[in-house]
């Protein structure tokens, strides 16, 4: 059997592998194996911290859309909860009917409440746009962008705001523009 018969001889010629100069044939094969593991670890473990990542966020979305899946809802039940508090502001009520409205809104404040709704602080705050939207510039004693009067509460869900509270803003003595941010 001649050599290149034989695939274990050592007098065999390599085809595959470019000859190095000056140097043991099977170190450097070695050395070259051991680069290409080290780069498959590499890349293994690039791979597997993405995976990671990717667990976390998805974990993170699914938190979210627990955390904000009545958004809608609660948005279309504040309506209803502003018209139960004009019905118990009415003076012409009767007693039973404004203690039937009290109720109701007692329990749509503890459903609120359990939801993690919550209600915008607004009269006498200083004024912000992520909470608050101005419809209107008042001339006041107060100082300059402190919300002075409040058309229609706003709510949170969460931190998120659910619907910005409407109000006047105090102007600036100088009669200035805009409320500042």
């Amino acid at each position: 059997m001649n050599p290149e018969q034989n695939p274990y001889s050592t007098d065999a010629p390599e085809q595959d592998l470019p000859p190095v100069a000056g140097g043991n044939e099977a170190s450097d094969r070695l050395s070259r194996a051991e680069a290409e593991a080290t780069e498959m670890k590499d890349a293994w473990l690039r791979a597997r911290a993405e995976l990671e990542n990717v667990r976390k966020q998805g974990q993170a979305d699914v938190a979210r859309a627990h955390k904000y899946a009545i958004d809608k809802f609660a948005g279309e039940l504040l309506p209803v909860k502003d018209a139960l508090e004009l019905a118990l502001a009415s003076p012409g009520a009767d007693s039973s009917l404004r203690e039937g409205v009290a109720l109701t809104l007692k329990q749509l404040d503890a459903a609120f409440a359990k939801s993690g709704i919550t209600e915008i602080a607004a009269a006498g705050e200083k004024f912000d746009p992520h909470r608050h939207q101005a419809m209107a510039m008042i001339d006041s004693a107060e100082a300059p962008n402190t919300i002075v009067q409040v058309f229609q509460k706003g709510y949170l869900l969460n931190d998120r705001v659910l619907r910005p509270a409407l109000v006047a803003v105090a102007k600036a003595k100088d009669g200035g523009g805009e409320p500042a941010a």
